[in-house]
């Protein structure tokens, strides 16, 4: 797949994106072609959002095509768990030098890639496009192609030059890679008529795992999880599913719309966080395979859950509710962590709309009101003072925050893709509550908003001093007027 400017350009103005067809002129695609700016990744770039989601592909090796500090800065940032091969754990790239940007790196690539299959036996090669050999002029396709029927495993080019755009359009560009590359290629062993494709899930701390258990327990088949907790030959089944199921706002609308196209798959969009979403998620995946008996086992399942959850919940509810938080995350996180906040008597006072599109929006200003504040972006001053205004007890957001909120003393939540912790599913928000009530009522918030105990010393001793010195002072004016007598 080459880097064209109308491959990016179409990728951009997704039209599945429903509010692209709510805007005219000017505005329409606006929030879709904001660039990444240069010397500024922070929030990740197009190779970021490439690796994001394919790396979770736990039995293909991933290899990074650039410098090494493309691969190092970046690797091992999710916490994606795999319940089987740990291959996509171990970091490869082909370490590209001042000489390799002279002379070219595909022979480079090449030897990578025989190596690779050699030590390893992976089911595939993933191959990551870094700005290097995309502005060198490395051909990637040519090499993955001689490389792939030489070694007689698959190895797919995935274009992810950082320059070209932002995170989200490089997880786009992902999806275009397994669209291309590897669903279709093969056959599942058998179908069934409750098979569903899981979309932009990533089986960060293990999720994915809760969420599974309750659709075995309704009959439904995951055909293929894109990608957390993913086989290689899976995602080449996605193709005979009855449903996708999309997670994580619109990274990857592009797959499921153009799976749509060609293989007629309905899809959805759904979260999996909160008790409201969960049980809307799994009525929506039941009405769209129309099946009543489905229908019905599904609404017993959702009764069962909710009253075990009603139970689990209870104590917590009552020592969580009424406290307000700051939400500063982006994506589908933006709207139903909120959901689940809710849940549990939490108000959100405060929430950011990164990375979130024109219905995640409008889904926010529903759950937080009129007095609720949405902010675009913030830094860490912005973010203490938006805490202090509102009176918020807690700032929940991204790992990079974390200081920022300690520094200041106000409790914080991770809730970004490093945290150990999984929330979504019935599972998950007991676990969510836990954390919560361990972050408000942790003792050290009222020991460490005391004065130091050294300061009020330190205040006793300096009265004190001064009183010595005074006395000092008398004493060596007495001594000298006498001797002066």
């Amino acid at each position: 797949m080459k880097i064209t400017q109308g491959k990016i350009n179409e990728l951009l103005s997704e039209t599945g994106c429903e509010h692209n067809s709510q805007k005219h002129g000017e505005k329409k695609n606006k929030s879709c072609t904001q660039q990444a700016q240069p010397g500024a990744a922070q929030g990740g770039c197009a190779f970021d959002g490439a690796m994001i989601a394919l790396v979770p592909i736990t039995d293909a090796a991933h290899l990074v095509h650039g410098p090494i500090a493309c691969a190092g800065n970046s690797w091992g940032s999710r916490g994606s768990l795999s319940s089987g091969p740990q291959l996509y754990k171990m970091g490869f790239t082909t370490d590209l030098t001042e000489n390799d940007v002279i002379f070219g790196g595909e022979k480079k690539l090449y030897k990578a890639i025989l190596e690779l299959h050699q030590r390893y036996n992976p089911k595939a090669i993933f191959v990551y496009t870094t700005c290097v050999p995309a502005l060198t002029g490395d051909d990637i396709d040519a090499v993955c192609k001689a490389a792939g029927d030489k070694i007689r495993t698959p190895v797919v080019p995935v274009v992810s030059p950082g320059f070209i755009g932002s995170k989200n359009l490089g997880n786009r560009f992902g999806g275009e890679a397994l669209l291309e590359y590897v669903i279709g290629t093969r056959e599942p062993e058998y179908t069934t008529p409750f098979d569903i494709n899981i979309i932009g899930e990533y089986n960060i701390a293990g999720e994915m795992w809760t969420v599974l258990k309750l659709l075995e327990k309704l009959g439904i088949r995951v055909l293929s999880k894109i990608t957390g907790d993913a086989r290689y030959e899976e995602v080449c089944h996605a193709h005979r599913a009855k449903l996708n199921v999309m997670i994580c706002s619109k990274a990857l609308l592009n797959m499921a719309r153009k799976m749509e196209e060609r293989y007629g798959i309905p899809y959805i969009e759904e979260s999996f966080y909160g008790v409201d979403d969960m049980n809307r998620c799994l009525r929506n995946i039941a009405a769209k395979l129309g099946d009543e008996d489905l229908k019905q086992r599904t609404e017993k399942l959702i009764a069962e859950e909710t009253a075990a959850l009603d139970l689990a919940l209870a104590p917590y509810r009552a020592r969580l509710k009424g406290k307000r938080v700051v939400l500063y995350t982006g994506g589908v996180k933006s709207w139903s962590i909120i959901s689940a906040a809710k849940d549990l008597g939490i108000e959100v006072v405060a929430t950011s709309t990164r990375k979130s599109t024109e219905e995640d929006k409008a889904r926010i200003r529903k759950l937080i009101g009129n007095d609720g504040i949405m902010m675009e972006k913030g830094n860490a001053k912005e973010l203490l003072q938006l805490v202090k205004d509102t009176k918020a007890d807690m700032l929940i957001a991204g790992g990079r925050n974390q200081y920022t909120a300690l520094k200041a003393r106000i409790p914080f939540l991770d809730i970004n893709q490093e945290r150990h912790h999984p929330y979504a599913g019935y599972t998950g928000m007991v676990e969510m509550a836990r954390e919560l009530y361990e972050a408000f009522y942790s003792p050290v918030w009222e020991q460490i908003r005391k004065p130091a105990p050294w300061d009020e010393d330190t205040k006793t001793q300096r009265h004190g001093d001064m009183g010595t010195c005074t006395d000092a002072i008398n004493r060596v004016s007495t001594s000298a007027l006498l001797e002066g007598l």
